[in-house]
């Protein structure tokens, strides 16, 4: 691990104070960095910062580089840190929040495949009211990653044929009263940001 020299100048101290003010970073200063949720993040070689990296980020007020590392972008939402971490943080939780406020200032990792991705995925699901495997890896990477598309294709046919990924999407039956419940789900998380 490189060491970086954090300068006052570059510190919000109000960031710290902003996340542990919402429910899901109020066992923040539990941390004593033990490294369980860095150890246990199935993605975390793919990361800009292991996960306890980005905790020791966030105390130390590391606002914009918190912001803009691809670290909560590329969390698999697995749960295995919140479900080891010894302090009982909710750090899966605590990725979404950072997700969110990295969006609501513009702000996200260089390559912003991981942004894009959440965006398709979450589209298919307000859409349908579930995921739909086939659709979010045609969408994302016929425009996105092309070649990996065509370096895929033959995992993704055994898929089909296995019936492992279907070929059209399930939709949920009351897609109407989902879609209203997304809507105001989207308007409440506006006011809260």
């Amino acid at each position: 691990m490189k060491t970086e020299i954090v300068y006052e100048a570059e510190q919000d101290p109000t960031f710290l104070a902003e996340i542990l003010s919402s429910p899901e970073g109020e066992a923040i200063p539990s941390c004593i960095q033990c490294g369980t949720c860095s150890g246990t993040c199935p993605v975390a070689p793919a990361m800009q910062h292991t996960p306890r990296q980005l905790f020791a980020m966030l105390r130390a007020g590391m606002k914009e580089k918190v912001l803009r590392s691809s670290t909560p972008w590329l969390c698999a939402s697995c749960y295995k840190c919140t479900v080891n971490c010894p302090a009982q943080i909710k750090i899966t939780e605590v990725m979404y929040a950072l997700r969110r406020r990295a969006a609501a200032a513009g702000l996200g990792p260089a390559d912003s495949s991981g942004r894009r991705f959440s965006r398709i995925f979450t589209d298919m699901v307000c859409r349908y009211g579930r995921g739909f495997e086939m659709g979010l890896m045609l969408k994302f990477m016929m425009f996105h990653k092309p070649l990996e598309l065509l370096r895929q294709a033959p995992v993704g046919m055994e898929m089909l044929r296995s019936g492992r990924m279907p070929l059209l999407p399930h939709k949920i039956r009351d897609r109407e009263g989902f879609s209203k419940m997304v809507q105001r789900a989207l308007k409440t998380d506006m006011k809260t940001e």
